[in-house]
């Protein structure tokens, strides 16, 4: 039970008197183990796992028996990674490691590749055979105008098509089987006929080994070809390569002397590459002094140079000049610049500079010299390097193309005797090579079938039929919502299961609660046992029995309940509250003249209403039907009527109308220390009595319990069955009014 459920159904238990016990609360841990629920399951639905299995187990019978024998035969072969080696050379084919899988992964689908199946078939003669396509059922390629059971021989136009479908029906019926760890494969082919079977297993390894074979054989056959044609090849190159080289190292006077040191091309020693470093070594010195001679230059105009100022000419001027400049500042703070001496001192500064001036002009131009000269010298030392140059190019451009010929000339001899070599060891490789392909045991035509296999069928039946009646059951568990176990009652509920009520297959119920000892009255006995240990003082003294709609049983439960009390000694009076359809009265065949709708309505001769049934058995029918039951009920009369009756019996046992649809039977419940839920099982959907319940619990009605009525012992979980196989019935059905 869910905890949105519980909080709204405990909360309105808890407001019960306390003169009614508590329904105790459904757990996790009171549930049965998840075992023993499948088993309750199983056991509910066994007529269908029955069933089920029983098609299931017919079915795989029958198919047994139809199905044509079949008969495999088997082949062993051993696939070694090398053949044994008689002469330490190479062959074409490359060497596997013990880590190499995929020469064995090769192996297995060259075994099942079309080009051995229809190998085999063209051995065997299969594409000719009308018979072998009869076999397996196939129509031969090129038949279609021929009769059933004609024997003649086929047309040898669609031989090749046919050719390809025995094949295709060989590789459906074939097996490749590795043995694990180990190198030898299983073929497995399975046939009709027996014969026919072993004479492809054989026919299959046979044609395997040849097959490989024939590919080392037209794999060396091909390498030898193809080295031949490129050796002759190689041999025309590596003699027009020597001729080219030869010829050239004439023409342009290229002698080889072997010498080392910088400057050595082809084995010589080089004159000009030497003279062109020291040429160049000197350009690199001379543009030096140019830079050098132009920082000197520019700085000379500036009179910045060293030249400049290690002049003492220019140094002596610069110093008298200095003197004239400081005493013509000191007569400037005195004087005007028009003051004679001042005059006379301003035109010695001019002299001064212009001296200073001529001084600084020898200097540049001397400067201006030395950068000429160098850059002149820079000059022809990069003509005679440039001319060094081209010379030396020009040697190496003839050293290039005189290497390029004698690389060529090396390569062809290399490539031409490394392939004369593979050629002589191939030719010694393909006379010595061994097959690594050897049959262990050939096949033998099979005594027994290999199928049908009776057990394994009846095996898939009974596994197939077991998922089938797994499935059903699945569907009818999930599909029924109607209470079939009684622990779903705790479970959706929250309310004690009080009682269980069976079915009665012959008789009347009524019939069947005057007679003490039937399983019935038993039955009842075990619901007022139940009922007795809600309160600390036994059964509620004030209680109704309602349902969720009609023919649910609860008002034989009402009957049942307060005869039992009546003959336990206790004065009881059973009320028929449902004034809108009435129950009780048809069931005792009494009058419904007069009763609770009576007295509702204002009569107050209560006492001649009530009709005995024994010395402490009293009923009050419902009375005629009133226009507005609900109203009755609602009206101060109702209370009044219980204050007054139970102080004439110990026990009012009130027969309410259904919960849906009607007001009348939370009214009632609303006035009763406890109310029993009447549930029938196997009829009435678990959401419908789970609104009804929570309507009841909505209006704070005290549900003490449930009650399940109509129970079939057929369909029963254990411990809830009836070994004597009966109970009440359809008695709803067979009266007037509703149960």
């Amino acid at each position: 039970m869910d905890d949105k459920r519980r909080a709204f159904i405990y909360p309105a238990l808890e407001a019960v008197s306390d003169t009614v016990a508590p329904a105790p609360v459904v757990t996790p841990d009171s549930e049965a183990p998840v075992f023993y629920q499948y088993f309750m399951i199983a056991l509910r639905w066994k007529m269908v796992i029955a069933a089920a299995m029983a098609i299931c187990l017919l079915g795989g019978l029958l198919v047994t028996f139809l199905m044509t024998p079949k008969y495999t035969a088997v082949t062993t072969i051993e696939i070694a990674r090398e053949g044994n080696r008689i002469a330490p050379v190479q062959g074409v084919e490359r060497e596997a490691s013990d880590a190499d899988l995929e020469f064995y992964q090769t192996q297995y689908g060259l075994l099942q590749s079309n080009s051995l199946a229809e190998r085999v078939a063209v051995e065997l003669n299969l594409a000719n055979d009308p018979v072998f396509f009869d076999l397996f059922g196939k129509r031969p390629a090129g038949s279609e105008d021929r009769a059933a059971g004609d024997k003649s021989p086929l047309p040898a136009a669609s031989r090749a098509d046919r050719v390809r479908q025995a094949g295709a029906i060989l590789l459906q019926h074939l097996e490749i089987d590795p043995v694990r760890l180990s190198r030898l494969v299983t073929i497995r082919f399975t046939a009709p006929d027996k014969r026919l079977a072993a004479k492809v297993a054989n026919a299959w390894a046979s044609n395997f080994i040849s097959s490989t074979l024939e590919r080392r054989y037209d794999a060396t056959s091909y390498a030898r070809k193809f080295l031949e044609g490129r050796l002759g090849q190689l041999r025309l190159r590596l003699e027009d390569s020597e001729r080219q080289l030869v010829g050239y190292a004439a023409r342009e006077r290229i002698i080889n002397i072997p010498a080392t040191g910088p400057g050595a091309t082809g084995g010589e020693r080089s004159i000009v590459a030497d003279n062109l470093a020291a040429l160049n070594t000197a350009l690199n010195e001379a543009k030096a002094d140019r830079v050098r001679a132009a920082s000197r230059l520019s700085g000379g105009a500036r009179g910045a140079v060293p030249e400049a100022l290690q002049n003492s000419a220019i140094a002596g001027l610069r110093e008298r000049r200095a003197e004239a400049a400081a005493e013509y500042q000191k007569m400037m703070v005195q004087f005007e610049p028009s003051y004679p001496q001042a005059k006379a001192l301003k035109a010695k500064l001019d002299q001064l500079d212009a001296s200073i001036a001529r001084e600084e002009s020898r200097v540049q131009a001397t400067l201006r010299g030395q950068y000429d000269d160098s850059t002149r010298r820079e000059e022809q030392l990069s003509t005679k390097v440039g001319d060094l140059e081209n010379s030396l190019l020009q040697q190496r451009r003839r050293g290039i193309q005189y290497q390029i010929f004698q690389r060529e000339a090396d390569t062809n001899r290399q490539l031409y005797d490394a392939l004369l070599q593979r050629y002589k060891e191939i030719g010694v490789a393909s006379g010595v090579g061994v097959n690594n392909i050897a049959v262990v045991d050939p096949a033998s035509e099979p005594v027994r079938p290999s199928s049908p296999r009776l057990l394994l069928n009846l095996l898939l039946s009974f596994i197939v039929g077991g998922a089938l009646s797994a499935s059903l059951v699945f569907l009818l568990e999930q599909t029924g919502d109607s209470f079939d176990d009684p622990e779903k009652v705790e479970r959706e509920l929250g309310v004690p299961l009080l009682g269980t009520i069976p079915l009665v297959a012959e008789g009347s119920p009524v019939d069947a609660l005057q007679d003490r000892k039937s399983q019935l009255v038993e039955a009842y006995l075990s619901l007022e046992a139940g009922l007795s240990l809600t309160t600390d003082h036994g059964v509620p003294q004030v209680m109704s029995v309602t349902s969720t709609r009609p023919a649910e049983g609860k008002s034989l439960t009402a009957l049942a309940l307060a005869t039992l009390l009546a003959r336990s000694g206790r004065r009881t009076l059973l009320i028929d509250g449902d004034m809108r359809s009435p129950s009780v009265a048809p069931m005792l065949e009494l009058s419904n003249e007069f009763g609770l709708s009576s007295y509702l309505a204002g009569n107050d001769d209560l006492a001649a209403m009530i009709v005995p049934m024994s010395s402490s058995l009293g009923v009050l029918p419902a009375g005629t039907t009133p226009p507005n039951a609900a109203e009755l009920l609602s009206s101060d009369r109702f209370p009044a009527m219980l204050t007054r009756l139970r102080k004439e019996y110990d026990h009012l046992i009130i027969d309410s109308p259904p919960v849906m649809g009607l007001a009348d039977s939370p009214l009632i419940g609303h006035r009763m220390d406890a109310v029993l839920l009447a549930v029938e099982s196997h009829g009435i959907r678990a959401a419908l009595v789970r609104r009804a319940f929570k309507r009841l619990i909505a209006a704070r009605v005290r549900v003490i319990g449930v009650v399940l009525t109509k129970f079939r012992n057929d369909r029963a979980h254990l411990g809830y069955g009836y070994d004597y196989g009966y109970g009440y019935g359809h008695d709803d059905q067979r009266r007037p009014g509703k149960a």
